[in-house]
């Protein structure tokens, strides 16, 4: 029975560790790593309360040391995607029901957990299986997803609380429900967090969730899993499944109960699913909801007045950092004639400094590309700047996949503003700079808001104030997030709510309430104290 209202105040966002030279959180990251490695993983799909192996594996391999097996995972098929989406409706009302407090309380451990006793493993999990620095781990597989749990744990509770009004005689009261059926979570490689976060969000709000990871995140998925189990998770909650993506959609997509969607992936794949969606939907017990957070080709503005050493930083951060596998990193930037030189020197120098190789060296800035199909994908578009005379590389360039997937930060010069690396996603450690006259701002924003069918993140670099302001409202739809002198990612979970429109997605805003209204379905409760007995309003006299 409840008995009170439980309030779940705003938490702060969970520090980032340093991992520096002779520090505790660094021995024990180092220490975690190794075992990883040297204990080969045998990874099951959850289902229900099974734990299953098909024997039908997949091997798993870091990206940086493609040689060395992590261990593999069991892949399933259509009987086992219809498998997980039983366990998911049979578990629905009992989940629904359970109180807010023991579902908040749930994933509340499951950050504190995350936060202390599986830090180190998920950590190295994200590194070694996606070719992420410490930092770059740290940030994502601890901080972000221990922020996403807490923070939305709150949101939730502030939007219970949110009441309507009544007038004398009347008490009316408003109540957020699970959606009717399940919830389907397919999730990307680059972000642990993101992974996390997909099939939990919905959880929260008493859904149940059918989750399928990118193939090249299972590894940490497997950890983040086991940690929602530890946690508390009822069986059937989240059903974590592999396998073929069409054939895992086919399932789904077709399905009576299915409810909703929560998807980070391609534009490309995005949009057959909303196909799918609306060619089935006669069949439907109720409208799906479709969240989705896609592709990127991610903007840096910079004005004449800008400082030229933020923008360098900016840059080399925003475009480089986990080799420009973001949604969010920067990929074209245009500069002002007036700053070009030394923008372009002082990138030239940033870049020779970041060393490249694997994630055990803690020196290396840079590691290797998700896989080989991304590594050949990226490779080719440097082979055309090579080729063509509207482009020039003017630091990088190179590329090797002998021993992992390592492409050296690449930065291109175009005098085209619509040359293909200007245009395209690359989703990797290539940045392109169009020069263009210094007073030519106006212009230049055109370019901006036009050139690309995206509109993610983007970021003005300026001094002047009357120029942010220009570019605040003159791209207020080109970015879902806008940044002003600094670079166009990190977003954190309660300060910078994380989507964008056009081609990048529904803009539902990944660590907000507004994310969590999207697997609720409200219903309006009205009592009246004082029925009426008669029909006739007084007018009628």
């Amino acid at each position: 029975m409840t008995i009170g209202e439980f309030f779940y105040p705003l938490p702060a966002n969970e520090p980032v560790l340093g991992y520096a030279p002779g520090s505790k959180e660094k021995e024990l990251l180092q220490k975690a790593i190794q075992e990883m490695k040297a204990h080969k993983a045998d990874i099951p799909m959850y289902i229900g309360s099974e734990e299953v192996k098909t024997g039908k594996t997949v091997s798993l391999h870091p990206p940086h040391e493609h040689h060395h097996v992590l261990g593999h995972f069991h892949t399933g098929n259509t009987a086992h995607f219809n498998k997980a989406i039983d366990a998911a409706l049979a578990a629905r009302k009992a989940w629904a029901e359970l109180s807010w407090a023991n579902r908040a309380n749930i994933f509340l451990k499951a950050a504190d957990l995350l936060a202390t006793k599986y830090r180190y493993q998920v950590n190295a999990a994200t590194m070694l299986g996606q070719s992420k620095n410490a930092y770059q781990a740290e940030i994502d597989s601890a901080c972000e997803l221990i922020d996403f749990l807490r923070f939305n744990v709150h949101y939730l509770g502030e939007i219970y609380r949110q009441q309507p009004i009544s007038s004398p005689g009347v008490h009316n009261r408003l109540e957020f429900r699970p959606l009717e059926g399940f919830v389907v979570a397919i999730t990307p490689f680059n972000f642990t967090a993101i992974a996390g976060n997909l099939p939990s969000a919905p959880a929260l709000c008493g859904n149940v969730v059918v989750w399928k990871p990118s193939d090249t995140q299972v590894l940490a998925a497997w950890w983040v899993m086991k940690v929602f189990k530890e946690a508390g998770l009822p069986d059937g909650v989240i059903n974590l499944v592999y396998g073929d993506g069409p054939e895992f959609g086919n399932a789904v997509f077709a399905h009576r109960d299915f409810a909703g969607v929560h998807f980070t992936g391609s534009t490309r794949t995005f949009n057959h699913i909303w196909k799918t969606i609306g060619e089935n939907v006669a069949g439907y017990r109720t409208y799906p909801r479709i969240v989705g957070e896609t592709g990127g080709k991610d903007f840096v503005l910079v004005h004449k007045s800008a400082h030229a050493d933020a923008v360098v930083t900016g840059l080399a951060r925003g475009a480089f950092e986990y080799q420009g596998q973001k949604c969010s990193a920067a990929s074209r930037a245009y500069i002002p004639s007036n700053l070009a030189p030394e923008i372009k020197a002082g990138l030239q120098k940033a870049l020779q400094s970041m060393k490249m190789g694997t994630v055990e060296d803690f020196g290396n800035f840079i590691n290797a590309v998700i896989d080989e199909r991304s590594f050949d994908k990226i490779a080719g578009y440097i082979d055309k700047a090579k080729n063509d005379p509207a482009a020039r590389i003017i630091a990088g360039g190179t590329y090797d996949k002998t021993a992992g997937y390592f492409i050296e930060p690449t930065v291109i010069e175009t005098s085209d503003p619509r040359f293909v690396t200007m245009c395209e996603e690359i989703f990797g450690p290539v940045l392109t700079l169009y020069v263009y006259e210094a007073d030519a701002f106006e212009q230049a924003m055109d370019l901006v808001d036009n050139t690309s069918p995206y509109a993610l993140t983007g970021a003005v670099f300026a001094q002047d104030r009357a120029a942010v302001e220009r570019a605040t409202h003159r791209l207020s739809h080109s970015a879902g997030n806008f940044y002003i002198n600094d670079k166009p990612t990190g977003a954190v979970v309660g300060q910078q709510p994380f989507g964008g429109a056009r081609a990048s997605g529904t803009n539902d805003k990944a660590g907000s309430a507004l994310n969590l209204y999207r697997w609720l379905s409200a219903r309006t409760i009205k009592e009246n104290y004082n029925p009426p007995v008669d029909y006739r309003y007084p007018f009628l006299g």
